[in-house]
């Protein structure tokens, strides 16, 4: 089967060199045929996977705008209306559907979605084979949607590639992560934070992928460019379905677009990689018919493609210093383990359990602090904190009305003196930094020789 799709999806471009025939003078040669089963696989991949790149984050990673938020079409009129009417009255789902802002690509919006554009697909496919059945082939559309689909795998590859070699999407483990039981990890924080504790392995794997992106921008190591995406798009989509990471969804989709660019070279593969067989001249993908156009198409995909490239660098670039390694850290950042803590004057207040009794302070982000309980759960508040006024104020994020404040004082680098009023009940509490290089996972480092295997 790929053979044959292979030997049909003929460039009506391409001219074979023994014939001697310019491209004009080929222009008389009969247009290929391409068999009845050829015809509509590549109506229905053109209708689908052009609907599946224009409803979700693709569309935006195309027209790719620093700064600039471009909501995901699906989630505007009419797909909402459409994928809700479906969800409710097909698979009769009752709860509110979330469709945007929770960073989940597996969300059930998503799932009834991308089933809403597979009828809609199918519904098209059949209606187009029937008004254009005596058609005798798509090679001029394919050519083109090949270009769109190269494009679109690209844009992708670029924006997760860029944020690894940028060390953004996996960041190295917070303070939190340093104090919080392993055991109650979720298996995409193992995953995550695993990644994020090697820098120089995630930037690898980013490098693997923008490669991919890179190898699709030009025609010739298109092909080249869809293996390595191909290759790469399994090991996430493998990741993500054992680790529960919720992209589970688009990586599969990924991997079908990288799939469709290989199909026209199965047959050559094959005779590569399995059979040990000289693999043929592979097509060369022209869009236009004279030389000179060809070049202005070809330069047009350099800048697009460098476009691309520089847009997704500046914006990980911009992202790095505002919320990932470069972001500006808390004025005291660190964490502190509670020497001692008196509330109303008690150093230790009757009836209250560990989950009201506070072990550490955790001052990580500019706008967030985290107390860690003797029952090693967390508190998170949003706070501020005045350096010159020597004031930590604190507030719940889901209570704007909830204050606590402190003034604070650091005798030495490593003490801290806090005192203030919470909950109505006055709170003294001495403090003391923990040398963050303390932490293996900070000091150990690498290592080219080992005696034994150094596993704790």
């Amino acid at each position: 089967m790929a053979s044959r799709v292979e030997n049909e999806l003929t460039d009506p471009g391409r001219v074979p060199e023994e014939s001697g025939l310019t491209p004009e003078s080929a222009s008389s040669e009969p247009p290929p045929h391409w068999k009845l089963a050829t015809r509509v696989a590549f109506r229905f991949c053109f209708t689908y996977f052009t609907l599946f790149s224009i409803s979700n984050q693709i569309f935006g990673g195309l027209f790719l705008i620093p700064k600039v938020d471009i909501p995901d079409p699906g989630t505007l009129w009419p797909m909402r209306q459409i994928t809700f009417w479906t969800a409710a009255h097909v698979f009769r789902v009752t709860h509110e559907l979330v469709y945007k802002d929770s960073g989940s690509g597996d969300k059930t919006f998503d799932w009834v979605q991308a089933f809403c554009l597979l009828v809609i697909a199918l519904i098209i496919t059949a209606v187009w084979s029937l008004l254009d059945r005596r058609r005798e082939n798509y090679a001029a559309m394919y050519k083109w949607f090949r270009l769109f689909i190269r494009f679109v795998l690209a844009s992708e590859m670029f924006l997760y590639g860029f944020d690894k070699i940028i060390p953004l999407q996996m960041p190295f483990p917070y303070l939190t992560r340093f104090v919080e039981p392993y055991g109650n990890f979720a298996p995409m924080s193992v995953l995550w934070w695993s990644i994020g504790a090697s820098p120089a392995y995630e930037i690898f794997a980013g490098s693997a992928e923008a490669l991919g992106g890179l190898l699709l921008l030009l025609p010739v190591t298109a092909t080249l460019g869809a293996l390595v995406c191909l290759m790469d798009m399994i090991q996430v989509f493998m990741l993500n379905m054992t680790y529960d990471v919720p992209v589970k969804l688009f990586s599969f989709h990924l991997i079908l677009l990288a799939l469709f660019l290989l199909v026209p070279d199965a047959a050559r593969l094959v005779n590569f990689f399995f059979r040990n067989r000289p693999a043929a001249r592979g097509r060369q993908w022209n869009l236009f018919r004279t030389q000179r156009a060809n070049r202005i198409a070809l330069a047009a995909q350099v800048a697009f493609g460098a476009y691309l490239v520089g847009a997704n660098i500046y914006q990980a670039v911009q992202a790095w210093h505002e919320y990932g390694g470069g972001r500006p850290k808390s004025a005291l950042y660190g964490i502190w383990n509670f020497d001692q803590m008196a509330i109303d004057g008690a150093v230790r207040p009757p009836l209250l359990s560990d989950s009201d009794r506070w072990r550490r302070a955790i001052f990580d982000f500019t706008d967030g602090t985290s107390f860690q309980r003797m029952d090693e759960t967390f508190a998170n508040y949003k706070s501020s904190i005045d350096e010159k006024a020597k004031t930590l104020t604190l507030t719940k994020r889901d209570d704007e009305k909830w204050r606590a404040k402190f003034t604070f004082d650091r005798p030495t680098v490593d003490r801290l003196l806090l005192d203030g009023t919470m909950d109505g009940r006055k709170v003294h509490a001495e403090l003391k930094l923990i040398d963050r290089s303390q932490f293996m996972l900070v000091s150990r480092g690498f290592h080219w020789i080992s005696e034994y295997p150094f596993q704790r």
